[in-house]
């Protein structure tokens, strides 16, 4: 084996202080492990764990009847909204709150209200979360065509009514083409690997739609999310199935209507806990500063790229992201070395490509990390 110290690269930030120095350490699992896996689910923060069992000793102790028990849920919930909404760079309005990207992708297709014949435009290196919904979307009739990554732009047809797609492709960590901003047709994009990983700014891509997830990027627990919906794209979609918290006025029996905003695709509950957990993380990362963060996790993604190639390693074409997807001979077995070894990467369970390693570095990452990671491979 090589020395990997040869191979190490330069700091991308200044990683031993400032900010990212003291990001770092707010996560416990990190003073262990080089957590290289935020595609999958990001470190948890202790402050947001302490804000997490702080709202259910609250709940403990005075109960979850009365007003201040509902007053307290939506002011959390307000909060979150507007947290995610300062990531995706709109209005907390265009915001709902979902349980995971997959859910908000649901509610949008649902929504859409598809016929038989038209046409959904996806590409070749989708997520499962994503493919789910589209495959329902197939056996109501819809017909859904599969383009390269690249060429999703130029695969638009007179019949297409919505491409959707990756923000960020989890596969290779390839950007969507700029091209779909221009396009007249709705695109929704799966940002379950964009936000709080890259730079975010949705009018900037031109998206009616855009789908995350909580537990990602943004180091909140399972079962939180959050989906963009574009004012025009609301303007003649009907919410699939709104709820108490998506109503207007929730009293109003069958004269009940739907928020006008995006609260009308709220799913209809998520734990006082999860909003203050999600809620604390966010305020983790943003004291760390979020410009440095890309900036950090992009640069030492780039770094890992190149050093592993220089090992001999087939890195997949990717773009300035968090992600880093190479081959590996024995895929599981190498993520089982590198795991006894303190690494936490994965396998991509792609069936086509079953011999791919992805690494997710983040602005916690360091020079270390890589380091841990180029050690403990296979020779």
């Amino acid at each position: 084996m090589s020395d990997p110290a040869s191979h190490t690269p330069p700091a991308p930030v200044a990683s031993a202080s400032g900010g990212l120095a003291e990001l770092r350490a707010r996560f416990p699992v990190l003073a262990r492990l080089a957590y290289l896996n935020a595609g999958t689910n990001g470190p948890l923060p202790a402050a947001a764990v302490a804000a997490a069992r702080e709202q259910l000793e609250r709940e403990e102790r005075d109960g979850r009847a009365g007003m201040p028990h509902f007053e307290r849920r939506l002011a959390l919930a307000q909060q979150l909204r507007e947290g995610y909404a300062a990531r995706l760079g709109c209005a907390p309005a265009d915001v709902a709150l979902t349980t995971s990207t997959t859910d908000g992708i649901g509610r949008v297709l649902l929504a859409l209200d598809l016929r038989p014949g038209e046409e959904i435009v996806t590409s070749d290196e989708e997520h499962p979360g994503l493919l789910g919904p589209l495959a329902a979307q197939r056996a109501r009739g819809v017909d859904v065509r599969v383009a390269p990554f690249a060429q999703l732009a130029e695969a638009v047809g007179p019949r297409t009514r919505l491409v959707a797609c990756s923000h960020v492709s989890w596969v290779s960590g390839r950007v969507a083409p700029a091209a779909l901003a221009q396009l007249d047709v709705p695109v929704l994009l799966d940002g379950a690997q964009g936000v709080g990983a890259v730079p975010l700014d949705v009018h900037a891509l031109g998206v009616a739609a855009y789908a995350g997830s909580g537990q990602k990027w943004l180091c909140g627990p399972e079962g939180t999310g959050m989906l963009y919906v574009a004012p025009k794209l609301r303007e003649w979609l009907r919410p699939p199935a709104p709820g108490y918290v998506s109503l207007a006025d929730p009293l109003a029996g069958l004269d009940a209507v739907p928020h006008a905003d995006a609260r009308a695709y709220d799913t209809p509950t998520l734990s006082g806990p999860a909003l203050a957990q999600a809620a604390a993380a966010l305020d983790v990362l943003a004291a760390a500063g979020w410009e440095a963060i890309h900036a950090h996790a992009a640069a030492l993604a780039a770094a890992a790229a190149d050093v592993l190639r220089k090992r001999g390693r087939d890195v997949l074409a990717r773009d300035r992201t968090t992600l880093v997807t190479w081959r590996e001979r024995d895929a599981a077995a190498a993520v089982a070395r590198l795991a006894e070894a303190g690494v936490v990467v994965r396998p991509l369970p792609h069936p086509e490509h079953p011999d791919l390693v992805r690494a997710s570095f983040g602005g916690w990452s360091t020079p270390a990390d890589l380091d841990r990671l180029l050690m403990a491979l296979p020779d």
